[in-house]
């Protein structure tokens, strides 16, 4: 992102996190708040957690497995950090394929979901594995998740639906280090679900045109209605379809009535579609890289008939998809688009963050 804009979203940033690391390096975290301090209505109660540092938080959620979840979020927070917004991702899902997205699989840095497990076990607050990236910030999920959804079954038993807090109330005191939060949500598990759906403040739906994905948008619904009892705030951003091949308006038609069923009123379908391209999608997961950067690696690869006259053997002669750009430029779309309409909702929004996001130009990166 460039210009005046751009600058003052980096400026902001960097303010944040200068006082975010300071907070950590002296053993504690505090959250800095974007409000004026003296506003009468910016403090949470004691036992509520922070709403105002959850007010740009975005749980991915869709009941179906492999409707996109985790390589949206994935590619959209690297894209945002790279343009200069802090980005944190929580990922829930103990099959963690954002690991592999992000290329830290078995890594140092990986615990298997074991921090995410014992701050929910013991309430204390998250402990991100910071610098994933530049401005990149990351819960792990993992195995240790095997545990979640017993321990939450036990509490929801002795506390009712407020157990499902849990997950906001160990988020709250790190998400005001964040200019965007994103929560990975697993499929087909509810209870998970509900966790994200109580701390998050917006819903995103990536799904497939089958039938399978639009079933899971309903089951999306139903938990949704049920979240709002505790998040009285949490709205849906909207639908984005998924690794489609077809732009036509049939198809879009079918996903906007399909959201319209299982949300009723306004049914919100982003423009950007991200379009199917199994050879990129291959190359991502396998040298954990994104797609824009897939993109400048692909750039940067001497054409094919120049590395064959060289005989050179790139990754045992597999050279990189080009369609790594066109899917790049889907996200950098998708990514606009996001903060187009979260900057448009805290705008008429009066207990939106004061410190708004800065105004998206031309990319989500620069």
């Amino acid at each position: 992102m460039t210009g005046p804009a751009g600058r003052a979203a980096r400026s902001a940033t960097r303010r944040r996190g200068t006082r975010a690391r300071a907070g950590r390096a002296a053993g504690t975290v505090t959250p800095v708040p974007d409000v004026a301090p003296d506003h009468p209505d910016q403090s949470a109660a004691p036992d509520q957690p922070d709403g105002d540092a959850l007010a740009r938080t975005i749980a991915m959620v869709n009941d179906k497995g492999g409707v996109g979840k985790t390589s949206i979020v994935a590619n959209l927070a690297c894209q945002f950090s790279a343009a200069g917004y802090r980005c944190l991702l929580v990922d829930l899902n103990r099959q963690a394929n954002l690991a592999d997205d992000l290329g830290f699989r078995d890594g140092p840095v990986d615990d298997h979901g074991a921090g995410l497990l014992l701050s929910i076990v013991s309430g204390s607050p998250l402990r991100p594995t910071e610098g994933v990236r530049p401005g990149l910030d990351v819960v792990p999920g993992g195995a240790r998740l095997v545990d979640l959804v017993p321990l939450m079954v036990s509490r929801v038993q002795e506390q009712g639906r407020e157990a499902f807090r849990a997950l906001a109330d160990v988020l709250a005191p790190v998400a005001g280090d964040y200019d965007l939060v994103f929560v990975d949500c697993p499929p087909e598990t509810t209870i998970l679900t509900d966790l994200a759906l109580t701390a998050a403040r917006w819903v995103l739906m990536p799904t497939k045109s089958d039938v399978g994905g639009l079933v899971g948008m309903r089951l999306v619904g139903e938990r949704f209605t049920l979240a709002r009892e505790l998040n009285p705030g949490l709205r849906l951003l909207g639908a984005v379809l998924f690794a489609t091949g077809s732009r036509s308006r049939v198809v879009h038609a079918e996903v906007r009535e399909a959201v319209t069923r299982a949300f009723g009123g306004h049914s919100p379908l982003f423009t950007t579609s991200i379009r199917h391209a199994e050879r990129t999608a291959q190359d991502a997961r396998r040298l954990g890289k994104l797609a824009h950067e897939l993109e400048q690696e692909v750039a940067a690869q001497p054409a094919w008939w120049a590395a064959l006259r060289a005989g050179q053997k790139e990754d045992g002669g597999r050279r990189l998809s080009p369609t790594a750009a066109s899917v790049a430029g889907d996200y950098r779309d998708l990514g606009v688009e996001l903060l187009t309409l979260l900057r448009e909702a805290e705008e008429s929004d009066t207990t939106a963050p004061a410190t708004p996001l800065a105004r998206p130009e031309q990319e989500a990166t620069s």
